[in-house]
Formats: structure tokens, sequence, C-alpha cells
């Protein structure tokens, strides 16, 4: 309690004349008119980059308000032209405030010239809007970066930069855009453990449109801005039906099979984790250094929630630029991707109660904001902690100086059975004593042609296939594919918050599959809340760079990429690790041939073993605070 109430305080720190209008009850049509009195503007700005083409650019700024000014850039690969939603919300907080706002179309959308490539070019068009903003007679020479999602990940290469210019940033849910750190190779959550993820499926399949409609070039700018007020050249892809189409095979047909031409998903589907191509684009690698003060937020039921913690830990140590690592925060909401306005009274994330949830996000955003661009030092209070992270169960905002928090001690928990341990019905067991020699392992079969069904967890922009959030796993847990351990209800509470890594020892009668964990908070009445998930390729085992097949009857060790949570499991709740060899339709299904998995169209079934005893421990680490 204690730790929340300091949290709680640092939230609070922002002068009160600062307080954010509230404008979550505005209509969209109240929150243009809102826009209409605030701003004046200049609309689809051509703003020249490096190698000729022009990127579309919107300028507001306050009315009556004299003098340069500092500047929010938005940068999107969406149709935010005409602002609404949450982006106009952080405009018009902006303009309040005294900013000039600028939303940029990344290349190749909408108004802006050139060929679309995920995250728009970083290092070169962010670099150069940048430095385009800074010689602006209305610019003060300061730009903060702010956006979610795509809005985000383009800002993490660009940080590298440390352009003169980039004084501050806000990435939210920035996770797509990290290649490789640490512990974490996901390229851009293509992957998790060497699984492509199908959320790129659906979003590329909406996004990516080479045959686009452009404006002829040579238009003025008054002619162009006329055309964006009644024609936003959005293009509106058939209507699909993506619980059926995503069993499509081979994979690497998926979206040529709807008669869409060659794309970013044809390149990307023929890569490996570690293909040379992932450093070519606009990715964050490790390598890269990092140069700018970042205020990020994450949230547990996001798509990449541990990269982006590895991320913030990364840039911390990073010290390429001492004065941005040693000014990082993380706050990290229990919501799913983006959705950081939802933060306040009786929050729900799935069918999880998660009580008063509420944060002065605005607040704190432009608080961060006028620290770094207008050099107002008391705006974002000295003593704000590093880390501000809500836990789960104790339904409580918290703090601390690093992630994991420093007193975080591993608690292991091993993997046990008498050999039974399928479905829920089974006799898996999770327990602190290690397993005696001997000890059964537990047996299952993964047939891809029925494979477990992903129900909540983290994710997002996937086309409805998968409901992001805490959801009851017990419909999961009934499956005899699916391998259950419970821990005895717990004498008191236990608070698990950081990285949490699972082991397995595990043999297949398959070349190649996958082994899928999951972390479940199951409460007194039996309810089972997923908490957390992640899957590992068995061919990755020992590394991207040089997979290996799996030789019949086996044991190997299996590290799975962490999970990242904060939960505090109550008296009397119980811990529940799964163990399977899918989770569909999040991840792609392994075909077991130890083939080319994504231009496959038949697969076999593989008779797959957790082994747990003496010497072959199966467990999980827990990082427990005590």
């Amino acid at each position: 309690m204690k730790r929340a109430i300091i949290a709680l305080a640092a939230c609070l720190a922002t002068p009160a004349s600062a307080v954010a209008q509230d404008y979550s009850r505005y209509s969209e049509e109240g929150l243009t008119r809102e826009l209409s009195q605030l701003a004046s503007s200049e609309l689809a700005v051509l703003v020249p980059m490096r190698d000729g083409v022009g990127l579309s650019t919107n300028i507001y700024r306050p009315k009556g308000v004299k003098g340069p000014l500092p500047t929010i850039l938005w940068k999107t690969p969406y149709n935010e032209h005409q602002p609404k939603g949450s982006g106009l919300r952080y405009m018009l907080h902006a303009l309040k405030r005294g900013y000039a706002f600028v939303v940029q179309n990344e290349r190749g959308r909408y108004f802006s010239e050139g060929e679309f490539e995920i995250l728009g070019r970083p290092q070169t068009d962010g670099y150069d809007t940048l430095t385009w903003i800074a010689k602006q007679g209305w610019s003060n020479g300061k730009v903060g970066t702010l956006g979610c999602s795509s809005s985000a990940e383009w800002q993490l290469a660009l940080a590298a930069m440390n352009h003169p210019a980039h004084a501050a940033m806000v990435p939210m849910a920035a996770g797509a855009g990290i290649g490789k750190v640490g512990r974490f190779q996901e390229q851009g959550n293509w992957y998790t453990g060497g699984v492509p993820r199908t959320l790129f499926f659906v979003w590329l399949y909406g996004v990516d449109n080479p045959l686009r409609a452009q404006l002829p070039s040579g238009l003025d700018q008054k002619t162009r801005a006329h055309i964006a007020q009644y024609n936003d050249l959005a293009a509106k892809k058939p209507t699909l039906d993506w619980n059926k189409h995503i069993r499509h095979l081979p994979v690497e047909t998926m979206l040529s099979s709807l008669g869409e031409p060659p794309q970013t998903f044809d390149q990307f589907i023929k890569r490996t984790p570690a293909d040379p191509a992932w450093n070519k684009g606009g990715l964050y690698h490790e390598s890269m250094g990092w140069g700018v003060p970042a205020l990020w937020f994450n949230s547990w039921y996001d798509v990449s929630i541990g990269p982006n913690m590895e991320l913030f830990n990364h840039a911390r140590a990073a010290n390429t630029d001492r004065e941005a690592s040693a000014n990082q925060y993380a706050v990290i909401a229990p919501v799913t991707h983006c959705q950081f306005e939802r933060l306040g009274p009786d929050t729900v994330i799935g069918e999880r109660k998660m009580g008063d949830t509420s944060f002065p996000l605005h607040d704190t955003v432009f608080g961060w904001f006028d620290r770094w661009l207008k050099e107002d030092k008391k705006s974002f209070a000295a003593g704000t902690p590093p880390v501000r992270y809500f836990t789960m169960g104790e339904n409580a905002w918290n703090s601390a100086a690093q992630w994991p928090p420093k007193d975080a001690k591993i608690v292991r928990m091993y993997l046990r059975s008498g050999g039974s341990a399928n479905s829920l019905y089974g006799d898996g067991k999770l327990a602190p004593a290690p397993p005696a020699v001997g000890e059964a392992p537990d047996r299952y079969s993964y047939d891809p042609k029925n494979p477990v069904q992903t129900i909540g967890g983290g994710d997002c922009c996937n086309g409805g296939l998968v409901t992001a959030g805490a959801f009851d796993q017990r419909v999961i847990e009934a499956r005899n594919d699916v391998l259950v351990y419970t821990s005895e209800p717990l004498s008191e509470p236990m608070e698990v918050s950081g990285f949490v890594d699972a082991v397995l020892k595990v043999s297949s009668s398959a070349r190649d599959t996958d082994f899928a964990v999951k972390l479940v908070d199951v409460a007194p009445d039996g309810t089972a809340y997923i908490l957390a998930d992640t899957i590992m390729r068995a061919r990755y085992r020992d590394g991207y760079e040089v997979p290996k097949l799996m030789e019949p009857g086996r044991i190997y060790t299996i590290k799975a990429t962490p999970m990242t949570t904060s939960n505090r499991f109550g008296k009397g709740h119980r811990i529940r690790v799964e163990v399977t060899s899918s989770n569909f339709p999040k991840f792609v299904r392994n075909l077991n041939t130890g083939g080319p998995n994504e231009s496959e169209t038949v697969g076999v079934v593989a008779k797959n073993v957790i082994h747990h005893d003496a010497e072959n421990a199966s467990y999980i680490d827990l990082p427990v605070v005590r």
C-alpha cells in the first residue's frame, strides 16, 4: 500500500494550473468545433525529403499566440489528416498549452508521395521532418514526438539519431518498432520465439496498397488542401472473413490468394528471425544507441510488453547520450493496445475487474513535454519514480526505481505430475520442491489441423481474430492436448512483477514443433485469468542464426521468450502454468515437418513430451516482490 501511495503522490505532482481539460465526453463534432476555435491551420503542405519525395503535413497553431512555439509531431500511416479520436484530443490539449501540433502522413500513404514502407524511413524521413520544423519561423527549434502504435514505433530508430531538435518523446505501445533488443528478437512483432504472429497478415492486407490512388504531381498547396476537404484517398479493401481465411495454407500465399499484388507481406514471410534484411528497414536494434529523453506508455495486455520493457532498460543503460539515458520513465497500465484513455474508475479488461485505474494521462504527457520543450523543470517532478506500474489483483498503482523492481527475487516453481497433467482434470502440479528421480513425463499429441484456440492475452490489430485481455482459460484447459500445472492455494498474497522465464525439457516424435506456455491466476472459484503467454519454435532453441531440427525421442531444453507482467496472486488463489504446442490464431501453426513451414500445406501429428524428473526438470521462474 505504501508504494501505491507514493506512486499516486508522484502522479498528482503536476501543478494545479496545468490540469488538462476533460475532452473525454466530447462528441467528434464537438472536438472538431473546439479545434476550429483554438487553431489556425495549414493543410496538405508537402514537406520535402532528401530524395525529393514530399510528405503531406498538416500544421496547427494556437490562435492568438505569438512568438516561436514548441512543436509536437504526430507521424502516421493512418487516415488522420482529418483529425479524430484520441489524436484529436491530444492535439487539443497541446494547442491549449501553447504548442504547435504537426500531423504528417508517412511516405506512400494518403496525400504523401513515394512508396509505402513500414515505419516510414524514420532515420531519413523522420530526421528531415525535424530539420524542416526547426527551421520554420513559428518553431522554437524544439520538437517532441508523440503517438501510439505506428505513431510511436517510427520514433524509436529516430531516437538513435539524436537530432538536435528532438527534445523529448512519448512512445506509446511501440513494440512493432523494435527489431532486436536483449533477449527479444521479434523483428517488429513479426515473431515471438521464432513463430510468426498473424496480426500483421491482417494489418498489411488493410494498410499496404501498392496500387493506391495518388494526386497528380505539381499541384499547389492551396489546391491540395482544397481536395483534402472532400477526398481522403482512402482505399477500402473487400471485407474478409479472417476467422476462416487465417487457416489458408500455405501461409506464404495468404494474401496473394486473394488477388493482392506482391507487397510487404510477401517479402517478410520469407525471412527468418535472423535475416540481415531486418536491419535495412526502420526497426530499432540495440546496436544503434539512444539519444532522446522518453516517457514510455505500455500495457500488460499488448502485443509486445516484453520487448518494450527490455528496450526501456536498454535506453536507460545505453549512455550514448547520458542525459537521455538518465531521463527514461515508464508507465505500464492494465489495458489493451493503445487504450490508455480507458484508465479510470471501474475498469474491466476482458472479463477481469481491475478496479480504479485512474491516471492523469494528459497532464503527465504534457507535463513531460513542458519539461523538455519549454524548459519548465517544475512541470515534471524531479522525484517522479522511473517506473509506475499497475499491479493486477492488488488493483493499485505501484512504483519502482527500475524494472523489475529491485526487491523482486526469483522464486522457482517446478512442473510436476504423476504422468497425467493433461487438461484441467489431470494431476499436474506447480510446486516449489524439485522433482524426484524417475518422475514420469507428460505426453500429448499436437495436431496442426486441430490447434488450441487463442482466448485473450496480449494482442491487437487482427481483424477480430483475437480479443485481447484477461479472459477465463478453462475452456482451453479442458483439452487433453493442454498440460495444466497448478499450485496449492496460497496461504498469503504473492506479487509477481517482472520478467517471467519458463524452461522446459522436451522431446518429440517430430523434427520440429512449437511449445507454448501460459501464466494464469486461478481465483478461489476456479476462474482462470490469463496474465501472459509465450511460445518457442524448437528449431530456434539454440539461437535464430542456425536453426537445428530435433531428433525423435532426444531430450532438449527450450527457454521460451520471457513473459512480462505484474500481478498480485491473492490469498487462496493458485498459480497455474499451461503448456501445449499451439496458440492459434494468434500464432502461425507449426506443421511439424521440419521443412519450410510457411510454404507447406500438409502437416503431421507431433507426439510431444514434457519431462520433469531430477535430471530433466522443467520449471518457471517468478520475480516475487516480497
